[in-house]
């Protein structure tokens, strides 16, 4: 294992979405062109699945250091309506583009911390979202929240809206480890948020770990993943420490990088962790994922209907996804596209009407079905595809396949591909092997976290 780390460990995407965002061509993508692939989205699947919102609230009262996503640090909550107000005032221009009402099927609220703003706050935001959609049936709606601020009046005014999943962020109880990511949280505070949410009768709870943080060691680990087990949620995601440090604003310089482990540590903290989690009852489910066998995340992976989009691994599928406020990033199947990343920026432009993307990208034929392997490997660990005169550079792919196929990764058969068990901690590697904007251009700086 650890000569397939060494050969592995590289740069590489997470694969939220394809082409990775360093790769949108933003010369072919404007305003106008993201509006008609909305449009035409819109009319291809609202009245059978419907759509999806994710709605970025970006407020935090303190920076964690590991945290590698858009937010606006403060303690002044008067930031809360004035936002919020421009957040309706963007869906609204969505709305102008449709000639139906919405049918709304998922709807996540994502941060920052949206737990930062008041119940109260919260419940005018949506009202003024519900009023305007028709809700699906059997809608998944879900929202995070930080340990040291959800109170139980958040939670039972998200049950009461129609919210039934629950993301809390935990990352490790190390305090050493909780002192480098500047994320102080005592057990205490998850396991009333947890109690409280059971109580309350919400069905998918989820603890959110981090391996490979500043200072872990898999006997910290270990307490880590017991003390969550005590807790029982429905669902963890497991997810591995993305180290970027270069990118602007993430704040991740709160402790020295020799800090960190090995990719060989790393890998153990991951390998040790999966196994007692498994030997406590959870299945994993696509990549960083477990689950109790109860939960939608584990039935939608053996019914097929597994999806991953820019909130991670979902159980229902929409193939439009609006996103909603600073720095938020939509997807309409067959175009991406990303609002302006500072708070200022973003309600500027919306007052002035404009749905405020700054950039995009619009998928050729080519990335539609280079998307497709992608998210079938991401998904469910299996692709079939055949090479054609359309896409010759695929050789390259079937020739690297191979070489994982005979490292214990991959497992061929005819045109099917499949990842086998050793070779799920690689599933980001597999899933490279057929982006072919990266390997037509191979970034010269490192621009993506290592793979392990």
């Amino acid at each position: 294992m650890n000569s397939l780390i060494d050969k592995y460990n590289i740069p590489g995407p997470r694969y939220t979405s394809y082409p990775t965002v360093p790769y949108w061509d933003e010369s072919t993508f404007s305003p106008e062109k993201w509006k008609e692939t909305v449009i035409r989205s819109f009319h291809e699947t609202n009245a059978e699945e419907g759509i999806s919102i994710y709605i970025h609230l970006p407020f935090c009262e303190a920076l964690c250091t590991f945290c590698a996503c858009h937010k606006r640090i403060t303690k002044q909550h008067s930031v809360e309506v004035p936002y919020l107000e421009s957040v309706l005032k963007e869906w609204k221009l969505y709305l102008e583009l449709f000639n139906e009402k919405p049918k709304l099927k998922e709807l996540h609220l994502g941060g920052g911390t949206p737990t930062f703003f008041s119940p109260e706050n919260l419940k005018t935001l949506l009202g003024g979202i519900f009023e305007t959609v028709e809700i699906a049936e059997h809608p998944e709606f879900s929202f995070e929240g930080h340990p040291n601020n959800t109170t139980k009046e958040h939670l039972q005014t998200l049950y009461d809206l129609g919210f039934r999943r629950v993301s809390f962020g935990v990352q490790d109880y190390d305090p050493k480890v909780q002192k480098a990511i500047n994320r102080i949280q005592p057990f205490e505070n998850v396991k009333n948020v947890t109690e409280w949410a059971k109580e309350i009768g919400y069905r998918g709870i989820s603890h959110d770990l981090v391996f490979g943080l500043p200072h872990q060691n898999w006997e910290a680990m270990e307490h880590t993943i017991r003390k969550t087990m005590e807790l029982k949620p429905d669902r963890l995601a497991f997810y591995s420490y993305a180290h970027v440090p270069w990118v602007k604003g993430v704040g991740q310089r709160g402790f020295d990088e020799n800090d960190l482990p090995s990719g060989e540590e790393k890998r153990r903290l991951y390998e040790d962790g999966k196994k007692l989690l498994q030997d406590l009852g959870y299945i994993e489910v696509g990549m960083d994922h477990f689950s109790l066998e109860h939960d939608d995340l584990y039935q939608s992976l053996i019914h097929k209907k597994l999806h991953r989009n820019f909130m991670g691994y979902t159980s229902s599928n929409t193939q439009l996804m609006v996103g909603l406020g600073m720095s938020a990033i939509s997807d309409s199947w067959y175009a991406f596209a990303q609002n302006v990343k500072t708070v200022e920026d973003y309600q500027k432009m919306v007052e002035e009407g404009q749905i405020p993307v700054v950039k995009g990208h619009v998928l050729n034929e080519e990335d539609l079905t280079v998307r497709r392997h992608i998210l079938n490997l991401m998904c469910q660990l299996e692709t079939t595809f055949t090479i054609d005169n359309s896409f010759p550079e695929l050789e390259n792919a079937l020739d690297m396949l191979k070489e994982m196929e005979n490292d214990g990764l991959v497992e061929i058969s005819g045109h099917e591909i499949k990842i086998t068990e050793a070779g799920r901690a690689f599933t980001r590697n597999v899933a490279m092997v057929f982006d072919l904007r990266m390997m037509r251009n191979k970034p010269e700086t490192r621009i993506f976290s290592m793979t392990i």
